[in-house]
C-alpha cells in the first residue's frame, strides 16, 4: 500500500502545477498579444512581448509571420523593428506569400524598399512578388523589382507570366516596362491565351495593339 503524502509534499506539488498552469496561460497570452500588436501596429508592445522571450518567428494558424502581419497592414514602424530582430525575411506562409508579396498586393512601396534591403526573396516557385506587381498595375515596385534583377519569365501556377496578367488587366505602364526585359510574347497559359489575346478578351485594344507592334519590331530586328 502506498504511503500518504506528506502535507508539506503536498503543498509543494501543488505550487508546482499551480505554476505549471500559470505558464502555459501567460504563455499562450503572450502568443495572441504577440499577433495582435503585429496586426494593429502596436510596436512597443510586440517589441516588449520580443524582449521577455517571444519568438520573432511566430506564426498564426495560417502560417502568417509576426511580419507577414505587419506588412500585410501597412505598420512601417513594426516591419522597420522586427526586422532588427532577424526574422525569417522570406517564410510564405500557408497560402504561398511572403510579407514582401502582401506588400506588393497592399501597395506598400516603402515597406517593399526595407523588405527588399533586408534580403526579401523575390524568385521562387508559385506566385512571385512580381507577378503580383504586374497582377495589380503597382509600376514603381515593378521598377524596383526588376532592378533586383526578378525573373520575367517566370510562371503562375495557371502558367501565366506576368506580360500576362498586366495585359489582362489592363496595366499599360507594366506592359511597357516588361517589354523593355524581352518578356516571351507568344508564351500560352493553362487556358490558352497569350499576352495579346487576353489583352482583347477583356477590351485591352490599346495593349493589344502595343504587343502587335512589339512582335513586328522584334521579326523586324531578326530579319536584319
Amino acid at each position: 500500500m502506498p504511503k500518504p503524502i506528506e502535507p508539506m509534499k503536498r503543498l509543494i506539488l501543488s505550487a508546482i502545477l499551480a505554476s505549471s498552469l500559470f505558464g502555459a496561460a501567460a504563455h499562450a497570452d503572450s502568443y495572441e498579444d504577440a499577433l495582435s500588436s503585429a496586426r494593429r501596429g502596436d510596436t512597443p508592445q510586440l517589441m516588449q512581448l520580443i524582449s521577455r522571450g517571444v519568438d520573432p518567428n511566430t506564426v498564426d494558424a495560417q502560417g502568417n509571420s509576426l511580419l507577414i502581419l505587419a506588412a500585410r497592414e501597412g505598420n512601417l514602424d513594426t516591419v522597420k523593428e522586427l526586422l532588427k530582430h532577424r526574422p525569417k525575411v522570406s517564410l510564405r506562409n500557408a497560402a504561398g506569400d511572403s510579407a514582401l508579396m502582401v506588400a506588393v498586393l497592399k501597395g506598400e512601396t516603402t515597406i517593399v524598399d526595407i523588405l527588399l534591403a533586408a534580403g526579401a526573396e523575390v524568385n521562387h516557385d508559385g506566385w512571385t512578388p512580381l507577378m503580383y506587381a504586374a497582377f495589380e498595375g503597382r509600376t514603381e515596385i515593378v521598377d524596383r523589382l526588376l532592378a533586383r534583377g526578378v525573373d520575367v519569365g517566370a510562371l503562375a501556377p495557371n502558367g501565366s507570366s506576368p506580360l500576362m496578367l498586366a495585359a489582362r488587366n489592363g496595366h499599360i505602364d507594366v506592359v511597357r516596362r516588361l517589354l523593355k526585359t524581352g518578356a516571351d510574347l507568344d508564351q500560352k497559359n493553362d487556358a490558352g491565351f497569350t499576352a495579346e489575346s487576353w489583352a482583347l478578351d477583356n477590351g485591352n485594344t490599346d495593349i493589344a495593339g502595343l504587343l502587335r507592334a512589339e512582335r513586328s519590331r522584334r521579326q523586324a530586328a531578326g530579319a536584319r
